[in-house]
């Protein structure tokens, strides 16, 4: 048998992955066994050849970088008054630019999240009532606890909190809304963030809905402003990613058992308590169109609102509304903290790690900035854009794809890929 040059087996690649665009090493590494048998390619040999790829650019019409679009009426003043939105094109979409000098150090403006799915040890406490059900401050004693839900174990710090959850909680609740209790139990045992993210943004559009046009019109204005790339989408983009559909239509099914109930069901159930027909006249009252695809048709709302989740999840698990406009860079000039972990563990602060002068755009780091190139390039991927940045571009230049185990080296990358983790 041959063994192919690195150029004939690189362009083998590109028509296999063209044809076939969802599949993931183990099994491209099968179809090039099957288009080639003369060849003799080693799963291993393969890996370094793919990692000198950049993604495909040939996506149809679906475009191969994220989308994101302005919140509509959006008030930054409510944070800080040092910084504006801007558009910068549809590649790179919004960011954050500064209106004055911020100097190094300084606060720039602190903010409390849209939603959060929040790491899962925490959410198991959560689910104890041992922290706040809204905003994830751990409770060192049971005297801590300020208010708890009457339906179900969840406890909160204060009043403001109990008040504050009233935006997802009732939809979520095992006693106001019992088929929730499988969807996050389900959602537990896979680990799932992107899909727990999903989960309370849903809860939170339907419970705006049912407070009327103008609170849903608000809501939804943050959603579909947060940058998206379908799940279809992020498999076709890398290729360590197997996309796991099976476990996809498990989870739709699930979610819209939760919250998709028939419009031409009974107003009223004998069956039901008083609270679960509050939950079921909810969930049936019309959604307007664009909210109602976006939610619940399966490939360009389901899945793409998991890309969404996937994309705008900060380290701990929220989504902010403001932060969401951040762009990335390995040499970052602000940075993301959690600085208020006894009173307000999910509220972030957002602080200089450089003067940044007016004009100047506001940067974070998505992935470790302690991680060499090589670790920084893949991870990336889970954002759908490789990292063009002066650091990049200057370790990038003499890189060579390191040796690893064959067969085990992007294992963890296709298990979270698939389930939309990263």
């Amino acid at each position: 048998m041959a063994s192919p040059s690195d150029d004939e087996l690189r362009d083998a690649l590109v028509e296999l992955k063209a044809a076939h665009p969802t599949l993931g090493i183990p099994k491209l590494h099968a179809r090039l066994r099957t288009e080639f048998p003369a060849w003799t390619v080693s799963e291993k040999r393969m890996r370094k050849v793919l990692a000198t790829f950049a993604p495909s650019k040939d996506t149809g019409t679906v475009p191969p970088y994220p989308s994101s679009q302005l919140v509509e009426g959006l008030d930054i003043a409510q944070w800080t008054p040092r910084v504006d939105v801007r558009f910068f094109d549809k590649k790179k979409g919004k960011g954050l630019v500064a209106t004055q000098k911020i100097m190094t150090g300084e606060t720039i403006w602190v903010e409390d999240p849209f939603v959060i799915a929040p790491e899962w040890e925490i959410y198991d406490k959560q689910r104890a009532g041992a922290a706040c059900s809204q905003c994830t401050t751990l409770f060192a004693h049971p005297s801590d606890v300020r208010a708890r839900c009457a339906h179900c174990p969840a406890a909160f710090c204060n009043t403001l909190c109990r008040k504050r959850a009233d935006k997802t909680h009732p939809l979520l609740c095992s006693g106001q809304n019992p088929p929730s209790i499988a969807l996050l139990r389900w959602m537990r045992s896979k680990e799932w963030l992107a899909l727990h993210a999903l989960i309370q943004c849903t809860a939170r559009l339907l419970l705006s809905n049912a407070a009327g046009a103008a609170a849903l019109t608000a809501d939804w204005h943050v959603v579909r402003s947060f940058a998206a790339l379908g799940m279809e989408e992020r498999a076709r983009y890398s290729f360590r990613s197997e996309p796991d559909r099976e476990t996809w239509k498990t989870a739709f099914e699930m979610f819209c058992h939760t919250f998709h109930r028939p419009r031409h069901e009974e107003s009223v159930n004998a069956k039901l308590t008083v609270e679960e027909k509050k939950i079921a006249t909810i969930l049936r009252k019309p959604l307007h169109a664009e909210v109602e695809n976006a939610l619940f048709d399966y490939d360009t709302g389901f899945l793409r609102g998991l890309g969404r989740m996937s994309l705008n999840l900060e380290a701990h698990g929220g989504l902010y509304t403001l932060h969401s406009h951040l762009n990335h860079t390995c040499v970052p000039n602000v940075s993301v903290r959690h600085l208020d972990q006894r009173r307000a563990l999910a509220r972030i602060t957002v602080k200089a790690l450089a003067d940044i002068e007016p004009g100047q755009e506001l940067l974070i780091t998505y992935v470790n900035p302690a991680a060499g190139y090589g670790e920084r390039r893949p991870a990336l991927e889970a954002w759908g854009f490789i990292c063009q940045c002066p650091r990049c571009a200057e370790e990038g230049r003499n890189w060579k794809p390191p040796e690893e185990p064959e067969g085990l080296g992007d294992l963890a990358s296709e298990l979270k890929a698939g389930l939309g983790l990263m």
